[in-house]
């Protein structure tokens, strides 16, 4: 398996940081959309457990997070991070049907994409889609009205290393990692209420195959903000006891992360 790094320009001139792992004659493309305030380096053991499925694997860091341009955890439209996932499907074979997987903020991009007009993926895979949090109030408020006054406004995230995953490993690693952020702006956090929003307005607009799942004990972005999804036709939603927000980082990621691959190879068969 090759296993690169690069950058691709978005629409704006913003110069995204690309990461991709690819193995000899894949059967298809898998994009990945990671969650807020982390990078695409998190997902290493993502892109090489797909990678050894057959699947090549492009993620790439949003803008204003790890090594892509922009204003530090902040953007003014989710519309944006679409734009932007166009610009990174425009580099992969066309040759080959592609997928979108994201998780978390990730996940609620990747709904907003899958209800856009955009080019379509041929199936699509939600991680805990954040339509909905468990986010404290303050922040709430600070979204909607600081947002508006002084969108560029910094604030400390709320969460916890546990909420990730049950393996302290997992949180010990994400807060010593340099290039998370834990602070958003409130204006991020503004565009992600308004995200939410549409996207639950307009759940009946997707259209490809969708697999959905969540850990059944996240408490970040609760089980309940996917629970829409399932009525979509053509979507699949599971539920995993016991697990986290990180699916893919608890103790069980094999498990999960099979399912994943399992679920692609019959839907792209």
């Amino acid at each position: 398996m090759e296993v690169t790094t690069g950058t691709v320009t978005a629409s704006d001139g913003v110069e995204l940081f690309t990461r991709a792992w690819v193995p000899d004659d894949p059967r298809a493309t898998v994009l990945i959309v990671h969650g807020a305030g982390e990078h695409s380096g998190r997902w290493d053991h993502v892109g090489r457990f797909l990678g050894d499925r057959g699947y090549a694997v492009t993620a790439f860091d949003l803008r204003g997070h790890g090594q892509s341009g922009g204003h530090r955890f902040h953007v003014d439209s989710f519309d944006r991070f679409l734009d932007d996932i166009v610009t990174a499907a425009d580099t992969f074979d066309d040759q080959l049907p592609w997928a979108l997987y994201g998780h978390s903020i990730g996940g609620l991009i990747g709904t907003m994409y899958l209800q856009s007009d955009r080019p379509q993926p041929a199936v699509a895979v939600l991680s805990a889609p954040a339509l909905d949090d468990n986010l404290p109030a303050y922040l709430h408020l600070a979204g909607e009205v600081l947002g508006r006054v002084v969108p560029t406004l910094a604030v400390e995230n709320s969460f916890t290393g546990e909420q990730l995953s049950r393996d302290p490993a997992v949180g010990d690693a994400y807060f010593a990692d340099p290039l998370v952020q834990t602070k958003g702006t409130t204006g991020f956090g503004r565009a992600g209420f308004a995200a939410q929003r549409s996207a639950l307005q307009r759940i009946d607009r997707i259209r490809v195959p969708t697999l959905v799942f969540h850990g059944a004990e996240d408490r970040l972005v609760p089980p309940s903000a996917s629970a829409p999804l399932a009525a979509v036709d053509g979507a699949k939603r599971t539920l995993y006891p016991g697990l986290r927000h990180e699916t893919h980082n608890e103790p069980e990621q094999d498990q999960v992360l099979g399912d994943v691959a399992d679920w692609l190879d019959a839907a792209l068969s």
